[in-house]
C-alpha cells in the first residue's frame, strides 16, 4: 500500500507540472482529495490492515495529503501571479465588499402581518382554530346544511367521517362565539384547503376573515372598516365599490371591489376590461348563525368579511401566477 501511495505522489507531480489553468487545478484536487479521490480510497482500504500497518500507512497518507495541499497552494499562487503580470493596480480598494445574501420573510407572511396590523389598529383581536374541522363547524353552524347548494362552491377535502380540511377560516368565528359573549371583534388568519389548482388557485392557500358583533352594528360600519382597510393596503386614492352578492352565513351580502391596480380603472386583461377587481366578500351576519351560538339576534348584530391573502399579495405586487408563491424560486423571493 505504501508503494501505491508513492505511485500516487509521482502521478500527482506529473499532472500538476502540466497544469496551466485554475479549472484543471481544481479537478486535480478533486481527483486526489475528493470524496472519491485516490487518497480517500487508500484511507478506506486501511480498514483491512493490522494496527501496526495502519500507523505506518497512516503516517505516509498524512504526509502525502500535506504535500499535495502545499503543492496546490504554491501552484495557485503561481497561476494567479502569471495572470496579473503586466497589469497595474490589480487590487481596487474602492470596490464594494462581498457580503452574504440576507433572507427575509416570505411575501405571503409579509402581507398577512400587514393585514393583521391594520385590523389590530381598528380594535380587532387575532383568533386561531384547528385546520381539521368537523362538518358541523365548517358548514352547518355557518348556515350551510348538508343539502345546501352553496356546498358546491366549496371543493372540499374530506378526510373520513364528518372531518374535513377547513375550506375557510370562518369556523374560527363559531368557536369564538361559543366561548365568548358579545361584544367582540376578531380576525382569523390561517391556512385553508380546497381541491383546486391553476394560475389563480392552489390546494392550500391563506385567508383572513373578520367578525364584529355588538349592539346596533350596521352595514355602514362594515363599509367604514372596509374603506379604511383598502386605503391602507392599496393607497388612499384607491376607489372602492360594493356589489350585492350571496353567502349563506351573511345577509345582506356583498362583494367588495377596488379600482384595478394594473390599469387604474381604464380596463385591461386582468380586470376583464371592467376597470374593477374583486378582493373579498362581506355582509351582515345571518341571524341563523347567531342561533347556532345562542346569541340573541334581536339584541346583537354584526358583520363578517373574508379574503384570500394570496389574492391581496398578487394585486399589491402585480403578480400574475399564484404558484410563484410556492415554488421557492430565490429569484422571485429575493424581490421581497
Amino acid at each position: 500500500m505504501i508503494d501505491k501511495i508513492k505511485q500516487y505522489q509521482k502521478e500527482f507531480e506529473d499532472r500538476i507540472a502540466a497544469i496551466g489553468l485554475g479549472d484543471e487545478l481544481r479537478q486535480l484536487r478533486t481527483d486526489f482529495l475528493g470524496k472519491k479521490g485516490r487518497v480517500t480510497q487508500v484511507m478506506k482500504d486501511m480498514r483491512e490492515l493490522s494496527s501496526e500497518q495502519k500507523r505506518e500507512v497512516g503516517r505516509h497518507i498524512n504526509e502525502l495529503k500535506n504535500w499535495i495541499e502545499n503543492q496546490i497552494r504554491e501552484k495557485t499562487e503561481k497561476l494567479a501571479g502569471s495572470s496579473t503580470q503586466g497589469t497595474e493596480n490589480v487590487f481596487d480598494p474602492t470596490l464594494p465588499g462581498r457580503t452574504e445574501a440576507r433572507g427575509s420573510l416570505h411575501p405571503i407572511t409579509q402581507v398577512m402581518e400587514e393585514l393583521i396590523t391594520i385590523f389590530i389598529s381598528l380594535g380587532f383581536e387575532v383568533a386561531e382554530g384547528p385546520e381539521v374541522e368537523s362538518d358541523y363547524y365548517n358548514f352547518e353552524a355557518l348556515n350551510i346544511p348538508k343539502d345546501h347548494p352553496a356546498r358546491d362552491m366549496q371543493d372540499t377535502f374530506y378526510i373520513g367521517g364528518a372531518k374535513v380540511l377547513r375550506t375557510h377560516t370562518s369556523p374560527v368565528q363559531i368557536h369564538v362565539m361559543e366561548k365568548q359573549p358579545p361584544p367582540l371583534r376578531i380576525i382569523a388568519p390561517g391556512k385553508v384547503y380546497r381541491c383546486d389548482s391553476d394560475v389563480s388557485h392552489t390546494p392550500m392557500f391563506h385567508q383572513i376573515e373578520g367578525l364584529m358583533v355588538d349592539e346596533k352594528v350596521t352595514f355602514s360600519d362594515l363599509k367604514g372598516v372596509m374603506n379604511i382597510f383598502v386605503h391602507q393596503i392599496f393607497g388612499e386614492k384607491t376607489q372602492v365599490r360594493f356589489r350585492p352578492s350571496f353567502f349563506p352565513f351573511t345577509s345582506p351580502s356583498a362583494e367588495v371591489d377596488i379600482q384595478c391596480v394594473m390599469c387604474s380603472g381604464k380596463g385591461c386583461r386582468v380586470c376583464s376590461q371592467t376597470g374593477w377587481l374583486e378582493i373579498l366578500g362581506a355582509g351582515m351576519v345571518d341571524p341563523a348563525v347567531f342561533g347556532s351560538v345562542n346569541y340573541d339576534p334581536e339584541k346583537w348584530t354584526g358583520f363578517a368579511f373574508g379574503m384570500g391573502i394570496e389574492r391581496i399579495a398578487m394585486l399589491k405586487y402585480g403578480i400574475n401566477d399564484i404558484r410563484l408563491f410556492f415554488e421557492n424560486d430565490l429569484r422571485f423571493l429575493s424581490q421581497f
